[in-house]
């Protein structure tokens, strides 16, 4: 892939896709979003994004209405959620040539593997996205707080276009890192999205603030040691780390709080149900994530 004058396209426009295609557009890139909804506004209007590290408006967006429109790309990222996956099978193809990038932003576990399956391996990245952000109106993007994106490679050890893309991504104005390995990365983010993702829910509808308790402690602990067991070492510091990050965000309404609240799809399989799984296939038992996934089942199918 020409990192120097690379074609992007951006599969998902909501906070997280026009917030970072924002800042890869901002620093020159040439980036080409799906939109659906919010297209007319954008097409007029353009993006305003208010951030801490400074708002800006990009009164020019490429937008389209279909996958074809947009044409061959050199790196397709991929923020929709996970519950859409299968849209990706027709979505996908008209962008893709033989050396094209798909990085998947999306949460939880299992979208690296399923985009490996249909598109190769060798075509997949993950990136985790540690960033407070939400959506205001069409068009209207809030960066609250952070902004990480952790990458890594799904066939392996990261390889030199890994290091190249994050090095881009980092002279747009993202912050990123290089991972050694994607799926240990995954399991590491679940012990935040897990807990506060989930109570946030199961809860009532709590923010962040209200959710610094011992079950998020005892989800916590109960992933890392799920995931060491997977072979897949994370130290328990890491709670401790999570928890004061946490209260850095203030009263934040998570993703999948955002989505229960306005009567969207949650990502309960990809968050809650495929780490419970995969455990049990390893003959591990997570009593703690096992419970809250029920009780997630039960309120959304109460909405």
């Amino acid at each position: 892939m020409n990192l120097d004058h690379p074609r992007i396209a951006i599969i998902g426009s909501g906070a997280v896709g026009c917030y970072y295609g924002g800042r890869l557009a901002q620093h020159g890139h040439d980036v080409h979003f799906l939109m659906r909804s919010d297209y007319e506004q954008v097409k007029q209007h353009g993006l305003k994004i208010s951030s801490p590290l400074g708002d800006f408006d990009l009164p020019k967006v490429y937008c389209h209405r279909s996958t074809a429109e947009i044409g061959e790309c050199d790196l397709v990222i991929i923020a929709m959620k996970a519950t859409a996956n299968e849209a990706l099978l027709s979505l996908l193809p008209p962008m893709l040539h033989k050396k094209s990038m798909i990085l998947t932003l999306q949460n939880g576990l299992g979208s690296d593997d399923f985009l490996a399956r249909h598109f190769g391996s060798a075509h997949v990245l993950g990136g985790l996205c540690f960033v407070c952000i939400n959506r205001l109106a069409p068009g209207v993007i809030h960066h609250i707080a952070q902004g990480q994106i952790a990458l890594g490679e799904h066939s392996g050890a990261p390889q030199a276009r890994t290091e190249a893309l994050a090095a881009e991504f980092r002279r747009c104005g993202i912050e990123c890192k290089v991972e050694p390995s994607l799926i240990a990365a995954r399991w590491k983010k679940l012990v935040w999205n897990v807990p506060f993702n989930g109570l946030s829910i199961a809860g009532g509808g709590k923010d962040t603030a209200a959710l610094l308790e011992q079950r998020v402690r005892d989800l916590m602990r109960e992933l890392i040691e799920t995931a060491g067991r997977l072979g897949h070492a994370i130290p328990l510091s890491l709670i401790d780390d999570m928890i004061e990050r946490t209260r850095t965000m203030s009263a934040y309404k998570p993703s999948s709080l955002i989505d229960f609240l306005a009567g969207s799809e949650v990502e309960l399989e990809a968050i809650w149900g495929e780490p419970v799984r995969r455990a049990k296939a390893a003959g591990i038992e997570m009593p703690e994530v096992e419970r809250l996934y029920e009780e997630l089942k039960e309120r959304i199918a109460g909405r």
